[in-house]
């Protein structure tokens, strides 16, 4: 076959296969397919995958961090009688990069798509770090008819930044320094400021395994979500959702400090229940999975 051939029969392969990864996701779903692909509403595909059977549970991970990371919990619950979706944030993972619209209320917005196309109802929205604001800020603009209720995993709500009215959060020029270093070197960023993520028990493997989901991801889309959070204020919204919330947080949260963030987040929710975990780090879905897993689980039975 002749190289111009070739190309041709590429294209056609290449546009099939975008065809199949572009199946709905209910579609895909009653087929048995565990990953489809959701179409946002600016046309950028996000990844999903999908395990289990039963009352739905979606999972919106951490910053920086893709639906990988909730695999420790996915395979649990989902061998529990439970339906598991996880997405990869537009410019994270497996999902496609737009290069733009990364603030808040459009990584809302693809909350509501992935519902949407794997017609969910009555679900637990579970966030950790940025997926517990992207998950507040769904209910918020999309309502909470379809959602049982709420866990935000070490929150970043309700408002990291330090302002007049926010004396005890985070100087702005902080987050200013760390999107700057990160434009120079993300990697060597990521490296020598991991190990707080964990706790010092945690092998060197999953840690690795960690720092090489970070680095599968636009730099744009990290450095414009960083951006977005920080400067999002949920205090007027929190008070209005009334759905059953738990908050698991750990003492030693270096990343969300949860005195700025859980305890304050807690208070501000009209039905919540907070979980201090002692000791536990930003990154305790890897580190005191096990302690997760069983306050997950008990809060869906309850």
């Amino acid at each position: 076959m002749k190289r111009r051939d070739l190309l041709k029969a590429a294209a056609v392969l290449g546009a099939a296969g975008l065809s199949a990864q572009s199946e709905s996701a209910a579609a895909a779903n009653r087929e048995g397919n565990t990953m489809a692909y959701v179409e946002a509403r600016d046309g950028t595909k996000l990844f999903c995958r999908s395990w289990g059977e039963g009352r739905p549970v979606l999972f919106a991970a951490a910053w920086m961090l893709n639906s990988q990371a909730w695999q420790y919990q996915m395979l649990p619950l989902s061998e529990a009688g439970y339906r598991c979706i996880a997405f990869d944030r537009r410019g994270h993972g497996r999902s496609e990069d737009p290069g733009r619209n990364f603030d808040v209320d459009t990584l809302a917005d693809d909350v509501a798509r992935v519902m949407d196309a794997f017609e969910l109802r009555d679900a637990t929205l579970v966030g950790h770090s940025l997926g517990g604001a992207e998950v507040v800020r769904y209910v918020t603009n999309h309502g909470p008819s379809r959602v049982r209720s709420l866990i935000l995993v070490a929150p970043i709500t309700p408002c990291v930044l330090k302002s007049a009215d926010n004396a005890d959060g985070i100087d702005p020029s902080f987050f200013a320094g760390l999107r700057a270093a990160a434009a120079r070197d993300f990697p060597g960023i990521i490296a020598a400021n991991m190990r707080p993520f964990v706790t010092p028990e945690t092998s060197q493997a999953l840690l690795d395994w960690v720092i090489a989901m970070t680095q599968d991801n636009s730099l744009k889309a990290i450095i414009e979500c960083n951006r977005a959070y920080t400067v999002a204020d949920f205090r007027p919204e929190l008070p209005k959702i009334t759905l059953p919330t738990l908050i698991i947080q750990g003492t030693a949260d270096v990343s969300a400090p949860i005195d700025i963030t859980g305890r304050k987040t807690a208070a501000l929710l009209p039905n919540a229940r907070l979980d201090v975990v002692e000791g536990a780090p930003h990154g305790l879905i890897f580190t005191h999975m096990e302690r997760v897993n069983a306050d997950i689980l008990d809060f869906l039975k309850g």
